[in-house]
């Protein structure tokens, strides 16, 4: 049973109160941010504010950690840090090709591995970031790649569809995680929903947010419904009864129902059992 990431919480590791929070919150998955929330002048004492927080009990959601990018001044002792850490997960930032995985690996031996997907370079080298073995997840940092594209905000995320696609793409194919970027109007929750929506609808398995006001929406956007969960049950029922007398297909709702629709269904209930056992 896959664990959700429905809601993946930004938490600045040099806040040992809003680390502290982040226990109970209802967040699938905390990453505790090293890099852009921590100012330059406090990125050696987040190691040892993060270090006493990991300490804690967080029960089951995934911890993740985001570094500093290798070419910074703090990076490399960040990765060296991380490997000494209880985390689930290192995330790495501005992941342009599977050569920066490689750099991060040598470092940190043992830790899973998840990239920042916020570059050109990186959409394009998607498949290949994917494809590499100590990978585990990919998360959308859409406001660095809205920078470098230039592109102007759009509620219908046009100017983000390529490389969303191109990512999605990408993490499918090779069975790994992927969360969406954040919404940066964090008191807008029509809109912060529709994005949800949107991201669940092209295949996201979560998304990042960066206000614990989020977490509901996300929770609620990318969890299967009640009416969901019921029609997957009545798909394997009628599809196991077709079975049964011989038939390739079933017929429910009107709609035909065959294999590939009782895989997605096992899948539904699969990722309610799994939302079920985090929240329970």
């Amino acid at each position: 049973m896959a664990r959700p990431y429905r809601s993946v919480l930004y938490i600045p590791a040099a806040n040992a109160r809003a680390m502290e929070k982040a226990q109970t919150l209802p967040a699938d998955a905390i990453i505790f941010d090293l890099e852009d929330a921590v100012a330059p002048g406090e990125k050696v004492a987040a190691r040892d504010a993060l270090a006493a927080a990991l300490a804690n009990d967080y029960g089951a959601r995934a911890r993740i950690v985001r570094i500093n990018g290798l070419a910074t001044e703090w990076g490399a002792e960040d990765a060296r840090f991380c490997a000494t850490l209880p985390a689930d997960a290192v995330l790495i930032p501005k992941v342009d090709s599977a050569a920066a995985l490689d750099q991060v690996a040598a470092l940190i031996p043992d830790t899973p591995l998840w990239a920042m997907m916020e570059t050109p370079l990186g959409m394009l080298n998607a498949a290949a970031i994917a494809a590499h073995p100590r990978l585990e997840g990919m998360v959308m940092g859409t406001n660095d790649l809205a920078k470098e594209l230039n592109s102007r905000f759009r509620p219908d995320r046009l100017p983000m569809q390529a490389g969303l696609g191109l990512c999605l793409l990408a993490a499918k194919a090779y069975g790994k995680v992927i969360v969406d970027g954040v919404f940066n109007a964090f008191k807008d929750e029509d809109g912060l929903r529709a994005e949800c929506e949107q991201g669940r609808d092209m295949g996201f398995d979560g998304k990042t947010l960066i206000h614990p006001a989020q977490l509901a929406v996300a929770n609620a956007a990318f969890a299967p419904t009640e009416a969901e969960i019921d029609l997957a049950r009545r798909q394997i029922d009628a599809f196991q009864a077709a079975a049964a007398e011989g038939k390739g297909v079933a017929v429910v709702d009107g709609k035909i129902v065959e294999n590939l629709h009782v895989e997605t269904a096992r899948k539904t209930l699969d990722r309610a059992k799994a939302i079920a056992a985090v929240a329970g």
